[in-house]
């Protein structure tokens, strides 16, 4: 079966929409009917599947995941162990262990069967700029 491996570079964090590597890859393998797996190599960065039509779902998302999890210097986060890397980092492998590493979608036509307002996001957890590898697999 197919497979391959797109790399997105990443600005900090944010919601980056990778449908159109997927739609890509989709269509150059050929593929009719089967299944998609997308796996984000990186423990602190996940995908996830979310509306793509208002921009503001992208910010309310972030907003709410930087409440949820602020960064290690916050007070309500002094019980954190894990510091080597930044106050981000920690904070980013807590939002990949809420989300996930991996996502499946459903292939038919030769396309992803989204729904009308859905997209594929690659969900950036770091500050910094980074550069994601996300392998795409298609199964029958």
């Amino acid at each position: 079966m197919p497979q391959t491996a797109v790399t997105i570079q990443t600005s900090g964090q944010g919601l980056y929409e990778i449908t159109g590597h997927a739609v890509d890859f989709i269509r150059r393998s050929k593929v009719e009917t089967g299944l998609l797996t997308a796996f984000v190599r990186h423990t602190s960065a996940s995908l996830i599947v979310q509306e793509n039509a208002d921009p503001d779902v992208r910010t309310d998302l972030e907003a709410f995941f930087a409440r949820l999890v602020p960064p290690a210097t916050d007070a309500s986060m002094r019980y954190l162990v894990h510091r080597l890397e930044g106050p981000d980092d920690m904070p980013a492998h807590i939002k990949s262990a809420l989300t996930q590493a991996s996502i499946s979608i459903p292939i038919g036509g030769s396309g992803l069967l989204l729904g009308t307002w859905q997209g594929l996001y690659l969900f950036e957890h770091r500050d910094r700029p980074h550069r994601r590898e996300i392998v795409l697999h298609i199964g029958a």
